[in-house]
């Protein structure tokens, strides 16, 4: 389903979900949602050292992760800090309350909007997506992403607008972007990922890591 290519940094952990109902269909439980605050009792934390190494992670293959392109797990602090983090759905929910508080960025994407083969690699100069609905796209140019079939469809810092999650979402394929820098903590994060989304009665499958 997913092969990977050679990397000095990464520690890539990957899960496939299924949910029992569409995601309009599952409320975010309100212990998830507190979580998306700063001030939320949550089982990690995030610090300088995890932001430098996630920074290095994404800048190793020649993409500079600063200003609007700096990692999706920094841009969720800056949207928690200022009271703006709100629930989308039970996946995003998820995904967005282990990033801000581990430090680490995740993609989450639409199994069925997206096309196998998975492959994750650094994407060439001059490759870039479309990442929200107004149309504003990303270059993607030395920075470590999962492709499908079709392209380039997530990262550290931007998802593909193509391959985001939208009320009809029933399977979704989630990748925690770990790096070696921060032994064990990748892993760590994941087990927290899978038991907030088991407990939304979803069913889970460890794809890698």
């Amino acid at each position: 389903m997913l092969t990977v290519q050679p990397h000095a940094l990464l520690d890539l952990h990957v899960l496939l979900t299924t949910f029992p109902r569409r995601l309009d269909e599952i409320a975010s439980q309100p212990q998830l949602v507190d979580l998306l605050s700063l001030d939320a009792a949550a089982p990690m934390q995030s610090d300088d050292r995890v932001r430098k190494a996630v920074r290095d992670l994404l800048r190793h293959g020649g993409f500079k992760p600063t200003g609007r392109s700096k990692p999706a797990s920094e841009y969720l602090l800056r949207t928690a800090e200022d009271g703006s983090l709100s629930t989308i759905n039970v996946a995003v929910d998820a995904c967005n309350a282990v990033s801000l508080h581990s430090g680490l960025p995740i993609s989450v994407i639409d199994l069925d909007r997206a096309e196998e083969p998975f492959r994750v690699a650094i994407a060439e100069e001059g490759a870039s997506y479309v990442f929200n609905p107004s149309g504003q796209a990303i270059d993607l140019g030395g920075l470590l992403c999962l492709f499908d079939n079709q392209g380039p469809c997530a990262n550290g810092v931007k998802d593909s607008q193509r391959t985001k999650t939208s009320a009809e979402t029933r399977r979704t394929l989630s990748l925690i972007w770990g790096s070696q820098q921060l032994p064990g903590r990748a892993g760590e994060a994941m087990a927290w990922y899978q038991e907030l989304l088991a407990g939304h009665g979803a069913s889970l499958a460890s794809v890698l890591g």
